[in-house]
């Protein structure tokens, strides 16, 4: 197969993405594709926390960045720049959210459709190629992907991510932004999954280095397998985000949402 098949699946995903906002839908098609894995996909089901998490995030760095704005209250043009200059860097943010995911539903059905081909393997590596193939193959023959494996394959597929779409953006969003008391916190969140517990949160001293981002990514991973895998999936409806619907059925949620695009 081609690279244009590839290219296909990148627009089909982008349409399930959604609009750069639709942090909750994007978290809907992660989950669809860690269900389609049978569990052995793990990166979407920690991306999918990930987006949720980030939902609430955003609103609160939203308002904390009008409430810090007042102090401009004497010059409107002054503290109106300062909160568009916000929502341009937290929207720069939710793009990278949105383009991962539609990359990540592109690679997973790509390989979990052809396999193995000398196009993908130009685009996402040998390495990742291999891994996920064998988590495909057995999905198909309905075997056991043990932890090492799924490590490996959250490992690689987080750090194809981090590197290919993240990285980039992310380094460019921070040196754009100028407001530095909200870059100041925006460089070391907190970040509090729904399955983590209370003394498991993961704060960051820069989010903006790679080399950070990765080994805390990692954590979020192991902390997933430490607390099983199930749990961790039920624990997306603890943000209070997602549709009712999806709550209920997501299988049948996300169906809808593939016929919303057709």
């Amino acid at each position: 197969m081609t690279i244009e098949a590839y290219e296909n699946l990148r627009q089909r995903g982008a349409k399930l993405a959604g609009g750069i906002g639709d942090l909750s839908r994007r978290a809907c098609v992660y989950h669809h594709l860690y269900a389609d894995s049978g569990g052995r996909n793990v990166f979407p089901l920690i991306a999918a926390h990930g987006a949720l998490w980030a939902a609430g995030y955003f609103n609160m760095g939203i308002r904390a960045g009008k409430f810090l704005s007042l102090g401009q209250a004497f010059n409107e043009k002054r503290r109106c720049n300062l909160i568009k200059s916000l929502d341009e860097f937290a929207d720069k943010f939710r793009d990278i959210n949105r383009r991962v995911c539609a990359e990540s539903y592109a690679i997973y059905h790509y390989t979990k459709i052809y396999g193995y081909s000398d196009a993908i393997e130009q685009v996402i590596g040998k390495d990742f190629l291999e891994i996920i193939c064998q988590s495909h193959e057995a999905s198909q023959l309905g075997l056991n992907f043990e932890k090492k494996s799924r490590a490996q394959l959250f490992f690689t597929f987080f750090h194809w991510e981090q590197e290919n779409i993240v990285a980039p953006s992310i380094n460019s969003a921070y040196e754009q932004f100028k407001w530095e008391l909200i870059k100041s916190l925006a460089l070391r969140p907190k970040i509090e999954f729904s399955y983590f517990g209370k003394s498991h949160a993961l704060q960051f001293v820069n989010f903006s280095s790679k080399e950070e981002r990765i080994v805390r990514g990692f954590q979020a991973y192991e902390r997933a397998e430490q607390v099983g895998l199930d749990s961790v999936e039920e624990a997306l409806s603890l943000y209070k985000v997602l549709p009712k619907e999806f709550i209920l059925n997501p299988n049948k949620y996300f169906g809808a949402i593939e016929t919303a695009i057709a």
